[in-house]
């Protein structure tokens, strides 16, 4: 019996070692792409009235959290059934992540012209506010939704070799920890410029330590921002690059003799113009034969 009792405490001992080595493993693959997810998620959390933007970020959170409920069970059970099929998902995800990384650099590089918005004369009423915001929370559930099937697939693509058991516990930590991890520094960003201004009105803004410190925080939140874009575009081409090196032998066995990272970046980024390429080939054929239509009629 008590044999029995230590050997049960041996394999939850090897288990607990498996699950933290395999999930410290998860959480390097995965960090790449919680770079674009953070600055994704301080843009659209972003933009409301102070009073707003905790509850606002409370409820994306919310949703964050029933993403991930909706997308684990799914996950978990294709692996069960047919792991062929992660690899296969890893790699359409990989293809997405080098579209959106090139698709970036192509729209910093030929910025797409837009209309200067028009000032709104008329004030929004209560109910209309509650409605935009509700808007804004459900695109940010939206995206958030893309990006926790590319983080669940990718955590589930390190372990799919290891048992089930396995692969529950280490996916659904590094699901919370995104959720919470993220989350929780996007509240910490989107309240930087409040916090900065109320340093300056404790300072009665005379020079010094707290003045100078609320307008640092006032004035690094939107460089903030566009460091995190920059960040995570380059990591959304590193994690696609690594994908498709790891599970593709025509890029695992390219150029062997580069720096991993090196030849990470440049396949992701390669694959990634490619993929652009054939977007904007589609659309401009799908403009031209809808402008036909409209000449028809």
């Amino acid at each position: 019996m008590a044999s029995g009792f230590f050997a049960l405490l041996d394999d939850i001992s090897v288990l607990m070692d498996d699950v933290a080595t395999m999930t410290k493993v998860a959480t390097k693959k995965t960090a790449g792409i919680l770079g674009d997810d953070l600055a994704v998620n301080a843009e659209k959390s972003s933009g409301f009235i102070s009073s707003r933007e905790i509850p606002v970020l409370w409820a994306i959170t919310k949703g964050s959290l029933l993403n991930k409920l909706m997308i684990l069970p799914v996950a978990f059970i294709l692996s069960a059934l047919y792991k062929p099929a992660i690899i296969a998902i890893l790699v359409l995800g990989g293809l997405y992540l080098a579209y959106e990384g090139a698709e970036k650099i192509y729209a910093f590089l030929m910025p797409h012209k837009h209309e200067k918005p028009t000032p709104e004369a008329i004030v929004l009423s209560a109910d209309e506010a509650v409605q935009l915001e509700k808007s804004k929370i459900k695109s940010a559930i939206v995206t958030d939704f893309i990006l926790s099937v590319e983080i669940v697939i990718i955590a589930l693509g390190t372990v799919v070799e290891k048992t089930l058991a396995i692969q529950i516990v280490v996916v659904s930590i590094i699901s919370l920890l995104a959720t919470v991890g993220v989350y929780g520094l996007v509240a910490l960003i989107v309240r930087m410029d409040d916090m900065g201004l109320r340093l300056i009105k404790n300072s009665s803004g005379k020079p010094g330590f707290l003045n100078f410190l609320g307008k640092f925080l006032v004035n690094a939140l939107p460089v903030l921002i566009k460091m995190l874009s920059v960040i995570g575009t380059i990591a959304l081409l590193l994690v696609a690059g690594g994908i498709f090196v790891h599970y593709i032998d025509f890029f695992h066995h390219l150029i062997p003799e580069i720096p991993a990272i090196l030849k990470e970046f440049a396949v992701g980024l390669g694959v990634g113009i490619a993929v652009l390429l054939v977007v904007l080939v589609f659309k401009k054929i799908s403009a031209k034969l809808k402008s036909s239509k409209k000449e028809a009629h």
